[in-house]
């Protein structure tokens, strides 16, 4: 929460600054997001092997405002709903020979929503019809919700059974996933002189996001997105 604080401090002391000196513009953006986890060596937030995240896929919708500094230069902070997580196979088995044998295998997904407070360095250049941006700054998230979902095969005594499970994220440092994410954006884009504009962006994020005491083990969110988006 501090770090939200600090944040919105920020934001504020930059709005009373440059509200006095140049426009103000307000955007709306959306899109497709293309996440994923990176995960270390060392025990897993889950039961059984450490597993392999692959990009899952979710969506952005958010606000900006921009904040200009001169013609080529404004900061532009913002307010995201986005979307986070992963997914993965998984196999796990005790493996004891003959009847005893157990295993599971299948995969399971991670879907966190995330409120998100972006503040962006932005650098603009005029190109065509229109304009060049790209930029980057940190932003803090406040995770809001999520699910996870197990699905596969379980098979034991002899006998295989289909299997799901979906049960909601639970956040807190002995829980799922810790409710914070802090990180650093980056984003690039054009905009025409109509102030539409198509962008890409990528989210690296710096802190770890599993609770509990894993002293030896960080994940730690990675976000690629793509949308488009209007600025008045």
């Amino acid at each position: 929460m501090k770090k939200l604080f600090t944040t919105l401090s920020f934001l504020a002391i930059f709005v009373s600054a440059f509200a006095q000196t140049k426009p103000i513009k307000f955007g709306i953006k959306a899109g497709v997001t293309f996440p994923t986890i990176s995960a270390n060596s060392g025990a897993s937030a889950y039961d059984g092997p450490e597993p392999d995240y692959k990009t899952n896929t979710s969506f952005y919708l958010g606000g900006t405002v921009d904040l200009p500094v001169s013609d080529l230069f404004s900061v532009q902070p913002g307010l995201a709903l986005i979307g986070k997580g992963a997914k993965a196979h998984v196999y796990n088995s005790n493996f004891e020979p003959g009847p005893n044998l157990y295993i599971f295998e299948g995969s399971y997904k991670v879907n966190i929503m995330y409120l998100e407070i972006p503040v962006n360095a932005v650098f603009n250049f005029n190109v065509g019809n229109g304009k060049i941006f790209f930029g980057g700054g940190p932003y803090y998230g406040f995770g809001i919700g999520g699910k996870i979902k197990y699905e596969g095969v379980t098979t034991a005594n002899g006998r295989s059974v289909n299997e799901s499970t979906n049960f909601d994220v639970k956040f807190g440092d002995n829980e799922d996933f810790k409710r914070g994410d802090f990180g650093f954006n980056f984003l690039a884009g054009y905009q025409l002189k109509n102030g539409f504009n198509l962008h890409a962006g990528y989210g690296l994020g710096l802190t770890t996001i599993i609770g509990g005491p894993a002293n030896s083990h960080q994940e730690k969110n990675r976000v690629l997105s793509a949308g488009i988006g209007f600025s008045l």
